[in-house]
């Protein structure tokens, strides 16, 4: 029987880990606002503005796996104090810079430490909270990043219209520096401590270690001490080469909505392709893989990360086609854009707690793929707009992106925590944040190929946009269908009995 926190600890780890995500969220979406009066004020170039976005994403793509697999080997809590106390340090340093080159050093730096934090906030709920009773949280976890994503646009535009750019970059500080050093406050003892077995008796264990320390003398968190791969070595070559091979594929896709697929996206293509089947050798070889064989070998992980690449970058191909749709053709301004796109949000935010009860009563797989055809709907729904298309015909394409996707989220997200053994929670998280990253690239370099490729020549823009909608959304609409695939492959978590071999006397939780 494995120890679980008490009901404070885990409040205080949930709010961590809805806060964590939350801060990520919202420090993308306002950077997006200020963008232009940053360039103004620094006087940079429009390149230079690209990078304090490309430089992050970067960063935070190429550490992502191996970040997870530092949270596995020396505790997530740690890991999270670190990664959200250095993500508000660099907020803050970016607010009060001086010129573009500061803040575009500041925001890799903050990618490295959003790396660091997102795996974190699905390891933390890992080992606080039992396998079967993770959906909510995780639920919870992906409202907070719609809401986040929703209002980060509407606070960030008012406070750079009131304080300036710099405000919106000290909007994350203080719920940061609140959450990491809870995180570092004394450790919680678990409601439960199961006896010891006399010294010499069959089921007796190794003799426990003193507190905070696991039997290696390592000091790593003891909640991971059943997981020797983790705990022996942290693959250095094989995290540099993932490093490489994601660095120069996110470098490939963030530059083909600007300037296509030119000589210098392919090439980066290239190297990342190349740096990618070296690291797959390597990890063939390697004795303690950065990615363990037994995470990718556990059941329904791999369905669930091919699941949430294929949703993601059917989602945000079409809004990045929404998003001209609606201002080129319909001839909205950014204000009406965003409102009409709430429903998207809403049906995030409240739909994805109803995702996780459905999960629970009829399992991954029905949940899933009803979201994966929901999802499917609206790409389809919107591909049949025209330039007459009112607020509720467009409200209801977004209102089934937002139901779909959300069902997707959670179900796939709780698929990956709950499968992943409890010592590769970290890596499992980094997998997962990996695809929620490159996906959504995936798509806006997939919709702005065919956008060109469709566009015909000697029109207007808009109507030269609008031949070229359909088609894009409509293979856009068959990337998210395919998610039916992998969401068959979902299956109901199973409880695993209890292990003959009892866990250490104490058992310690941050936060």
């Amino acid at each position: 029987m494995s120890a679980r926190p008490r009901r404070g600890a885990r409040g205080i780890t949930l709010a961590g880990s809805v806060t964590g995500a939350a801060v990520v969220a919202l420090d993308g979406t306002v950077l997006t606002v200020v963008q232009p009066r940053l360039q103004r004020e620094l006087d940079a170039t429009f390149a230079q503005v690209q990078w304090t976005s490309t430089g992050y994403l970067i960063a935070v793509a190429a550490l992502l796996v191996f970040a997870g697999r530092l949270g596995d080997r020396y505790g997530h809590q740690r890991l999270f104090a670190l990664g959200i106390l250095g993500f508000a340090a660099t907020s803050a340093g970016i607010g009060l810079a001086g010129d573009i080159h500061t803040v575009i050093a500041l925001r890799v730096a903050q990618g490295g430490f959003g790396a660091l934090l997102q795996p974190a906030t699905l390891g933390m709920l890992r080992a606080a909270f039992p396998p079967d009773r993770l959906g909510m949280p995780i639920a919870v976890r992906t409202s907070a990043i719609g809401l986040a994503a929703a209002t980060g646009p509407v606070i960030g535009g008012l406070l750079a219209a009131e304080l300036g750019w710099r405000s919106v970059f000290f909007l994350n500080v203080p719920p940061a520096l609140i959450m990491g050093l809870l995180v570092l406050l004394p450790p919680v003892r678990c409601e439960t401590a199961p006896p010891t077995p006399p010294a010499g008796s069959p089921t007796a264990g190794p003799a426990p270690s003193p507190a905070g320390t696991d039997s290696t003398g390592t000091g790593a968190d003891p909640s991971h001490a059943d997981a020797d791969p983790s705990r022996t070595g942290l693959d250095l070559p094989g995290a540099c080469l993932l490093a490489v091979s994601l660095a120069c594929l996110v470098h490939a896709l963030v530059a083909v909505p600007g300037n296509g697929w030119a000589v210098g996206s392919a090439g980066s293509g290239v190297a990342g392709a190349v740096a990618g089947a070296v690291f797959v050798r390597h990890e063939r070889r390697a004795a303690r893989p950065l990615v363990p064989t037994a995470l990718l070998r556990a059941p329904d992980i791999v369905p669930a990360l091919l699941l949430l690449l294929t949703a993601a970058a059917a989602l945000h191909g079409t809004l990045f086609t929404a998003t001209y749709f609606l201002q080129d053709v319909l001839g909205l301004d950014p204000f009406e854009s965003g409102l009409r796109t709430l429903p998207l949000a809403a049906s995030m935010v409240l739909g994805a707690p109803l995702c996780a009860v459905l999960a629970r009563r009829y399992g991954p797989r029905r949940t899933a793929g009803g979201g994966v055809l929901a999802l499917t709907a609206g790409v389809v729904t919107f591909s049949r707009l025209g330039e007459g298309a009112g607020a509720v015909a467009v409200g209801g394409a977004f209102l089934a992106l937002g139901a779909g996707f959300a069902a997707v989220m959670v179900t796939a997200t709780a698929t990956v925590v709950q499968a992943a053994p409890s010592g590769h929670a970290g890596v499992a998280g980094g997998l997962k944040q990996t695809v929620m990253n490159v996906g959504p690239m995936v798509g806006v370099a997939v919709a702005t190929t065919l956008l060109s490729a469709y566009r015909s020549a000697g029109h207007d823009h808009a109507t030269g946009f609008m031949r070229a909608m359909g088609p894009t959304l409509t293979v856009l609409a068959l990337v998210a269908a395919t998610g039916v695939v992998p969401a068959a492959g979902l299956r109901r978590p199973v409880r695993h009995r209890p292990v003959s071999s009892p866990p250490p006397r104490e058992h310690v939780l941050k936060g």
